[in-house]
């Protein structure tokens, strides 16, 4: 088997069996067929409903889709495997078809909410592999969609006053930055570079645009809330 049916199928087999897989006894891909993994992966896992984006190596951009099935709304209960890691972030849901020029309509297609990235993997030892990694959505397993403001008028965010409490760890209680710099910048990068990738993006769907708080892991019955001054706030249980 080549390279992306092997790393495919055990990808499928983790989420399936619920057991990771050692990823260092698995072929490494390169940024093409990690790619092409993600494809072969969520076109058996469901439909997207958002996708994650960031600045890769190289020049590379990080882009990995996260399937409607552990996509939640504001105050859920998630399932846990055994913890999961928790990063506040702005999220830019997509109200209207976003043609072939969505940033040229920031208002009519975009409007900002608060999110919760859930991240989990389905590997043990290839953490040092980051084509790896991003085969592996790189390393997302859900997120929890919150509130929006009433009157964005297309304004970036960079700076922000966040919040993140799980139990009874306060994450962060103050200043933050967007990684970057722009929330809107690395929307941009997104609408850039996704194309058809994964059904490309749609009206319903969400893009989040990187971490304010950090990635901490946290355990079956821990509650969650967060909030970011100006757009709104986000709950939800683990376990």
């Amino acid at each position: 088997m080549n390279t992306v049916t092997t790393v495919s199928q055990a990808l499928l087999d983790a989420r399936r069996g619920k057991a990771r897989v050692d990823g260092a006894a698995l072929p490494s891909p390169d940024y093409r067929d990690a790619l092409a993994i993600q494809e072969a992966v969520q076109r058996q896992i469901g439909r997207v409903a958002a996708f994650k984006v960031a600045s890769g190596p190289d020049g590379q951009t990080v882009i990995a889709p996260i399937p409607a099935s552990r996509t939640y709304r504001d105050a859920a209960r998630v399932p846990v495997r055994d913890s999961l890691g928790v990063e506040l972030e702005i999220g830019f849901e997509v109200l209207a078809p976003p043609g072939p020029a969505p940033m040229s309509d920031l208002v009519r297609v975009f409007r900002p909410r608060v999110v919760l990235e859930l991240v989990d993997t389905r590997l043990t030892g290839a953490g040092h592999d980051p084509m790896l990694k991003l085969a592996d959505m790189q390393i997302n397993d859900g997120l929890v969609i919150g509130s929006t403001p009433n009157d964005w008028d297309g304004g970036d965010f960079g700076p922000v006053e966040a919040r993140l409490v799980c139990g009874d760890r306060v994450v962060i209680d103050g200043n933050a930055t967007v990684p970057g710099g722009s929330a809107l910048a690395n929307l941009a990068l997104f609408c850039a570079t996704v194309g058809s990738h994964c059904g490309g993006l749609r009206a319903g769907q969400v893009v989040i645009t990187g971490s304010l708080s950090g990635l901490d892991y946290f355990p079956p019955g821990t509650d969650v809330t967060g909030s970011i001054v100006g757009l709104g706030a986000v709950r939800c249980r683990l376990g």
